[in-house]
């Protein structure tokens, strides 16, 4: 879901003028940021239990991807980010923080936790959609195919030229589509 969540950014870009697209994708990532950054010190892990490579790991990211850490992390992100782009900017950049936990929970197989290290053994969250490859794909694809339409319109509108505004438009569709065909060939 990677590409999926910059598609949604590119997305939102397209009604949310002030704040410029890249801190809107750089907001969808904070959590796999903060998971690698984890991952790399030992706190959390990735652990492959499925075929293929799309969505083939259960991550164990007790600490950046669980719903309080990501509800703390999106209210941190509004308080940073209202004096420079103001209050509907920051809920933006906050609510697209929150919604790669929500697109998460959407394919993940039920490894998010509720409370950061699992405190109190809740059940793990996640619809596992990831344990279905192509339908996973498929979502993922539909979200670049917006972000590209929307996002060349946008372009458009904001004063480019039609062939200025789909080549941009066409440019982030191909990058987002390529990071998805990696992703899913495990390239």
């Amino acid at each position: 879901m990677f590409a999926g969540h910059f598609a949604l950014a590119a997305i939102v870009k397209t009604k949310q003028k002030q704040v410029p697209l890249w801190v809107l994708m750089l907001s969808t990532q904070w959590l796999d940021i903060l998971f690698v950054v984890f991952m790399l010190s030992g706190v959390e892990k990735m652990t492959k239990v499925g075929e293929g490579n799309y969505g083939a790991n259960l991550i164990y990211a007790g600490y950046s991807h669980s719903l309080l850490t990501v509800v703390l992390f999106s209210l941190i992100m509004f308080f940073i980010t209202k004096n420079r782009w103001g209050s509907k900017g920051a809920l933006t950049v906050a609510g697209l923080n929150f919604s790669h936990w929500l697109l998460d929970l959407l394919v993940h197989r039920p490894d998010l936790p509720i409370l950061p290290g699992n405190i109190g053994h809740f059940p793990l969250l996640g619809f596992g959609l990831w344990t279905s490859p192509i339908t996973a794909a498929c979502v993922e694809g539909i979200l670049i195919l917006l972000a590209i339409i929307l996002y060349g319109k946008y372009t458009y509108r904001m004063g480019g030229s039609t062939r200025f505004s789909w080549l941009n438009s066409g440019v982030m569709g191909l990058a987002l589509i390529l990071s998805m065909v990696s992703d899913f060939l495990g390239i």
